[in-house]
């Protein structure tokens, strides 16, 4: 049986979220709600929505505090530390146990741009699970045609990792078709993620860290 993960990203959004839940909720389906910490910050609304993820049984991890430039690209590196850290307070005691984080991947490329050494320093030494992706189906571009994308990579793959976005113009339009489609389909909707998109698990790096960390690169 082929395995499917949902992941939402760029949240929270007062207007979008509760929507993409409400979705959700009807297909009796838990995803992993990956925030950014200056929307958590923006107002209750958004905090709001946080919490009725959270209390739903959705996990929630940090996507960055400002979302704003991969951490890999970052200048000056240092700047990394307050983009986890910051943003993982403003998660609160909503924050899963694993402390799960996703790096900002600009377009959903994966690379050494995703990390630095001052980021890598923080997820490991702070016990982070770094949590990837094997499936973009471009939402927030193509809400419409992301769909066909998204199929797609279910049927190619063992295991799906998919990101989506609860965000305006993104996955909201179709994302009830989608649902029906898994389940039509037979695939087991799973919350916990493939080890192969897992570098740093509870702040244990595997080889393929190397991979993601500016400068570094795995020897041949």
């Amino acid at each position: 049986m082929k395995r499917v993960t949902l992941t939402f990203d760029n949240g929270p959004d007062p207007d979008t979220t509760p929507v993409v839940l409400d979705i959700l909720e009807r297909h009796g389906i838990l995803a992993t709600f990956f925030l950014v910490g200056e929307k958590l910050r923006a107002g209750p609304d958004a905090q709001a929505c946080a919490q009725r993820a959270a209390d739903a049984g959705h996990w929630l991890g940090n996507h960055t505090d400002t979302h704003g430039t991969p951490l890999g690209l970052l200048d000056p590196p240092d700047g990394a530390r307050a983009e986890i850290i910051r943003a993982q307070f403003s998660l609160g005691t909503a924050v899963h146990d694993d402390k799960l984080f996703r790096p900002f991947g600009g377009g959903g490329k994966l690379g050494p741009h995703l990390l630095n050494e001052t980021a890598y320093e923080v997820l490991t030494r702070g016990g982070y699970t770094c949590v990837l992706w094997n499936s973009i189906p471009r939402d927030w571009d193509d809400p419409v045609g992301w769909l066909e994308r998204a199929q797609a990579h279910c049927l190619d793959l063992d295991w799906a990792l998919v990101v989506l976005h609860d965000i305006p113009g993104a996955c909201a339009e179709r994302l009830d078709e989608f649902l029906t489609w898994l389940k039509a389909e037979d695939f087991e909707i799973r919350q916990d993620f493939p080890d192969d998109c897992l570098p740093i698990k509870c702040g244990v790096a595997s080889p393929a860290a190397d991979d993601m960390v500016a400068g570094r690169h795995t020897p041949v």
